[in-house]
């Protein structure tokens, strides 16, 4: 009886997207967050009789046939794109991208990593980092002596001194953009690596070549919409039920045979 082992597919499969619900929710305050879906594929079918097939008798043609399936499987867990919500933080060093893009950080092996998450920081020696102390890409330092900065929508980055009138230029914010942004590895920290599926990175000035601008003294928050991530759990648990008891009435009609003399 192929039945409990279809269901315990469909089983495996309802798990499987409740713990992709259960972590766009964990991350619904994680700023700059993309909730994940869970996306599934039905497994291959057994071919009882092949539609188009001759019957033996009067050589007429089959119309349907019969396919028996075998289950699901997944088949990705892909990114839902979407801006989040700006919120004021007033910080000098807060940005959040509106429209395209990702900032782009430099990890300690040397490569480049990116994040839309613009809660950064000023390092001991001055750099611009990110919260988990990664340096910004290209390199930006602020002087010791610098009164305030002021970060452009353009990505300039401009620092104020007391003994100038007029703010000092200390480098330019870039934003980099892929053609497949879904193709994206996810490192976690709010990180994601460039790979063969997301494409070589766009990389120009924020409000050039299709990407986003910068406001400055805000971040980005999740994308998650907790209402949604909710009605999709109860279908998980409704589906995760009923292939429960596929199996269990697939064990009954087993023992049924088992007791037949």
């Amino acid at each position: 009886m192929k039945a409990l082992q279809i269901a315990a597919t469909g089983m495996s499969a309802q798990q499987m997207r409740v713990e992709v619900i259960s972590n766009n929710l964990a991350n619904m305050s994680t700023t700059g967050y993309n909730p994940r879906r869970a996306e599934f594929a039905d497994l291959q079918y057994q071919q009882a009789t092949r539609p188009g097939t001759l019957t033996a008798t009067n050589g007429a043609m089959v119309p349907a046939g019969v396919q028996l399936g075998l289950g699901v499987r997944p088949a990705a867990v892909t990114v839902m794109l979407g801006q989040g919500s700006p919120v004021q933080t007033g910080g000098d060093l807060d940005i959040a991208i509106e429209g395209n893009g990702y900032l782009e950080v430099q990890m300690p092996a040397g490569n480049s990593a990116y994040t839309r998450d613009g809660s950064l920081k000023r390092s001991a020696e001055g750099q611009i980092v990110t919260s988990e102390g990664y340096p910004l890409v290209p390199d930006i330092t602020i002087p010791q002596e610098a009164r305030s900065i002021a970060i452009s929508p353009a990505g300039e980055v401009m620092a104020f001194f007391a003994d100038q009138v007029e703010p000092e230029n200390l480098g330019q914010i870039t934003l980099a953009n892929f053609v497949n942004e879904k193709g994206l590895e996810a490192t976690g920290g709010n990180l994601f690596l460039e790979t063969t599926a997301s494409g070589l990175p766009l990389v120009a000035a924020p409000g050039e070549e299709g990407l986003g601008t910068l406001r400055a003294g805000y971040l980005e928050e999740s994308a998650v919409d907790p209402v949604r991530e909710i009605t999709e759990l109860i279908k998980a648990q409704r589906g995760y039920e009923l292939n429960s008891k596929v199996i269990t009435a697939a064990d009954q009609m087993l023992g049924a045979t088992v007791q037949v003399r």
